[in-house]
Order: structure tokens, then sequence, then C-alpha cells
């Protein structure tokens, strides 16, 4: 029954075939004018499909999205300074952790099953300088209402940083139209590219805003300079940039409406298509990029997610600790195509025995 492996993963994602083909060839030399130029185009496109204010920046870095979180709390946080951070998942607790870890007085604000398209939740924090909020929670599939948040932080003056990683290309984003100040990307999921790049983009505001940096190796300031000319302060990943300056000329030329279209057409294929399964949406507000689902027939999800690799060659994400036998995620990204999601679903189909 077990044909091909088929990810289904919130990251890695299916690559295309042309990212492929780059990526088996040589490594280029980088620091000269050919490379400047691939790294000038790749953040010229960025900042246009983000709408991102005139002025704008965009760094890249060698490191997982991680390691941007942590590159825009040590520029942007000053020890000591009121930072609010959203937790909904494990990624929001993560942002937390890490501006925490830079100095910052750190307030958590937890939600459930809630988009904050009312900020009411907001309100006891309005004194924070910094908000931090990862506006899809991968974690758990929860997608938050990022307008309604940035209204909020104009509105008391509070610089917004965004982790967009799971819902770039996907979901909509408009950094200018939604007040962001600061964008957290990485390669891994809707871009479609291997794991080990991430960029921070900064609007003016933010540039204006930078402290300090407490990092060696992600000073924004030291990569602001470097990337003026389109270089970077240490070697960076070049054969994932060269990847992501021929995935985003495809993004530009079709147009990102197009990609979060497809992604949204597909997220509801699967989810139309599991309607008479034991299965039971885990959030309300889902992205595009991926559904959580909870068993709702006492199965396993972790039993579940291993049956279907090992039987099917479909692989899906386990949660991990109290969720681990409760949720599970599917993820709609990168080159993926209808007759995936059907090949998934028959297998969702056969294993609880009935028929599509």
């Amino acid at each position: 029954m077990k044909s091909k492996v088929r990810l289904f993963t919130p990251g890695p994602v299916p690559m295309y075939p042309s990212t492929l083909e780059i990526g088996a060839r040589q490594t280029p030399y980088f620091r000269n004018e050919a490379f400047s130029k691939v790294v000038l185009e790749c953040e010229a496109m960025l900042l246009d499909t983000l709408n991102a204010p005139a002025g704008s920046r965009a760094l890249f870095l060698g490191a997982s999205g991680t390691g941007a979180m942590e590159a825009a709390a040590a520029n942007l946080v000053a020890p000591g300074e009121k930072v609010a951070a959203v937790v909904g998942g494990g990624f929001g607790a993560r942002f937390a952790q890490i501006a925490r870890f830079y100095g910052a007085e750190v307030t958590e604000i937890t939600v459930g099953d809630d988009n904050l398209s009312d900020t009411a939740p907001l309100e006891a924090h309005r004194e924070a300088s910094v908000l931090l909020l990862n506006a899809h929670e991968t974690s758990v599939g929860l997608l938050y209402d990022v307008a309604s948040v940035g209204k909020f932080c104009r509105e008391h003056g509070q610089l917004f940083v965004v982790d967009a990683i799971s819902m770039y290309v996907t979901d909509p984003l408009d950094m200018e139209g939604w007040g962001i100040d600061a964008v957290i990307l990485s390669s891994q999921k809707g871009l479609a590219l291997p794991p080990g790049l991430s960029a921070v983009l900064l609007s003016p505001r933010a540039q204006r805003r930078l402290t300090p940096s407490r990092s060696y190796y992600f000073d924004l300031g030291r990569a602001l300079e470097d990337g003026a000319r389109g270089q970077t302060p240490f070697t960076p990943p070049v054969t994932i940039l060269l990847q992501l300056h021929d995935r985003l000329k495809g993004i530009v030329r079709d147009g990102i409406g197009n990609e979060q279209r497809r992604a949204a057409a597909l997220a509801e294929r699967f989810r139309e298509g599991i309607a008479p399964l034991p299965l039971a949406f885990y959030r309300r507000h889902m992205p595009n990029a991926m559904t959580a689902l909870s068993p709702t027939d006492g199965r396993s999800a972790r039993e579940l997610v291993a049956a279907l690799e090992t039987r099917y060659g479909m692989v899906l994400t386990p949660n991990g600790g109290a969720l681990a036998d409760t949720v599970f995620r599917v993820g709609h990204m990168g080159a993926m195509t209808p007759a995936d999601i059907d090949a998934l679903l028959d297998a969702l189909s056969d294993y609880y025995g009935e028929k599509r």
C-alpha cells in the first residue's frame, strides 16, 4: 500500500524541481558583484511581497527561524525594557524566553483559542514598549488577527515585532498596512527551501530603534552596513540564497496572492475531505499553511502519525508534551498538489476503515 514518501509537515515542506536542481550544483564563490546582485534582488523582492514601508531593509542570516528571533531580541530590546509576548503555544513561549534571556522585563499574554481580533486581552499590557507576536502559532495551528494587533500597537506606540515564519507566502501579510515594525522569516516553510536561512525585515522605525547588539554573530547594525552592498558579515548559506532568488522570482511573476489562494484551496480541500472522519479541528482560527487536528474516537494522535508514515508513506507532524496523544498537524505548503491531498485523504480513510 505504501508507495512514495510524501511530506505533510509544516517545515520542511515539498520543494519545487528548480529548487532541487539549484541545490545539486556546486556552491559558487560569494564575495563578488554577481552574488551581491542576487542578495540585493532577494531583498527587494521580499520587501515588495510584504508591502514593506519605504526605506525598509531585509537582512539575511545563516540560522533557523529561532536565530532570527534571537537577533530581533538582541538588537531591538534593551535590558530592563518592558516587553509583552503573546503566548498561545510553544513558539510564543520561546519568543518570551528569548526576550527574557536578553534582560527584558517580559509579561506573557496567554491565549487559548483566541485570534485577538478583539484586542481586550492586550489592554493590561499597553505600558510595554515592545509587543512580540508569532503571527501563526505553528505548534497548535492558531492564526492571529495581525492587523488588529498592529492597530493596537500603533495606538499605544509599541514596537510591533512579528514572527511570520509559518504564514509568509501562504497567508496575507502586510507590513505597512498592519503597522508591523519588524518581520521574521525562515526558509523551510512557505518558501519551500531547505532549512538554514532566515531573514529579519526592519521598517525605518525599527532601524532607528536598534539598540547596541549584545550578540557578535547577530549584530543587525553590522548586517545593515554590509547588506547595503549585497553582502553579509559572515558566510551565508550561499546555495539557499540562490534558491531563494529563484523562488522569489517565481512568486513575483505569478503574484503572491495566487500563491496564497493556492494554499487556501489545498487547505479547504483537505478540511472538507476529512469531514466524515473522527477528527476535529484543534483551533477555530486556522491559517492556509496547515491544519491541527485531534482524534475524537479515543485513538492516540501519536500512534496515528506513526501508522500513516509506516503504512502509507505519509509524513505528518506529531505534537509533543501534553498534546502528544491528542493533537497532530498537517501542512499545506510548498510544492504540494491536489493529488497529494487526495492521497492523504485516501490513507486517512483507509486507516479509519472508511471508503472515499
